[in-house]
């Protein structure tokens, strides 16, 4: 944002950082709802209770962890995070393959479903999918800008981030779908339960929905932490001390209504891989594809006549249309699945 102008950074760049992780927030939220309940079936299987419930309970966790001063107070948590996310793919993946391995293996169908629209936009809904899966190093790229050296600390950050995300996500995808074929559900916990009862033992599938719950827990308080940087810097006073009275209130009243927003979204809106898709599209494909390679042609400025030019203008252009038309196929799906869903439905 810097080298692109404080014109591009406060008007353009900003706001997409923002929403992205505000989506993020969103979209944990609505995640560790569905873990609850998916732990609350498992022990309860005639219970009563509603998706948009455990949303709200999950949301009400979320408000007390919100109230954590500041981006420097998060690096236990984020180390904390970083071992849950290890932990809850090292079992999604175990899982998947005892599922796969056994004789409760269930019937796979590798076929693709659909009309030739249908599969069209389902790819590029993929593509969305894929940008917001590895748009993740956001969250470093921001806290390298706090202190100095940004170059050194943004290059270990995200390097450590894409790796976990690659081994993570990779090994959790590619496992999924060779256990349950086109079945796969966006959160693949979910097809370790089948009419009621585990596929995997009791114990395994607790303990799995524990570290993913804690695992979100954790992703939702790093995520909401820039938002919370700029309303305290709007409504906070910097001459009075980060704890005293004059800056605590408008810092609980602040964090606690952003919480609730985006608590309130997640239980209307309960697709998770259609939210995600959409921030994907209007979100990471823009700050991951295209405003790189635009800021370094303005940047640097290298010649018209140099490669390295005109392949970064075709990368900007090739993507600035599959964002889109990713975006289309997110409000598409969208539109598909409130025909079916309503709000705060209980899926």
């Amino acid at each position: 944002m810097r080298l692109a102008g404080p014109k591009w950074g406060r008007y353009y760049v900003g706001p997409i950082q923002f929403m992205v992780c505000y989506g993020a927030v969103v979209g944990a939220t609505l995640l560790g709802g569905q873990c609850m309940k998916a732990i609350y079936l498992l022990s309860n299987p005639n219970g009563e209770m509603k998706l948009y419930e455990f949303v709200i309970i999950f949301g009400c966790f979320m408000l007390i962890l919100a109230q954590i001063p500041s981006f420097h107070s998060l690096r236990h948590i984020n180390l904390v995070s970083l071992l849950l996310c290890l932990a809850y793919s090292l079992c999604a993946t175990a899982g998947s393959a005892y599922i796969g391995n056994s004789s409760k293996d269930p019937k796979k169908d590798y076929s693709i479903n659909g009309d030739t629209e249908s599969c069209v936009f389902g790819i590029f809904n993929a593509i969305a999918l894929i940008a917001s899966t590895f748009g993740n190093g956001i969250i470093p790229e921001i806290q390298a800008t706090l202190a100095p050296p940004v170059k050194g600390k943004m290059l270990k950050g995200l390097s450590i981030c894409y790796t976990v995300v690659s081994v993570t996500f990779f090994s959790v995808a590619i496992s999924g779908y060779w256990a349950f074929g086109n079945e796969a559900e966006g959160l693949i916990l979910s097809n370790f339960l089948k009419d009621g009862k585990p596929l995997v033992p009791k114990w395994f599938f607790f303990m799995t929905n524990i570290f993913t719950i804690m695992q979100l827990s954790a992703v939702g308080v790093a995520y909401l932490q820039p938002t919370n940087e700029v309303l305290e810097r709007t409504f906070g006073d910097p001459s009075s001390g980060e704890f005293s009275t004059r800056n605590i209130i408008p810092r609980l009243i602040s964090r606690s209504f952003m919480v609730i927003i985006a608590t309130t979204l997640a239980a209307m809106l309960p697709f998770f891989g259609d939210i995600n898709a959409l921030i994907g599209s209007f979100g990471y494909i823009p700050l991951d594809f295209i405003l790189p390679v635009v800021f370094y042609n303005m940047t640097f400025k290298p010649s018209r006549k140099r490669l390295i030019f005109w392949f970064n203008a075709l990368i900007a252009v090739v993507f600035s249309m599959v964002g889109a038309i990713s975006a289309i196929a997110a409000v598409r799906q969208i539109g598909l699945d409130a025909k079916t869903y309503r709000l705060f439905a209980n899926v």
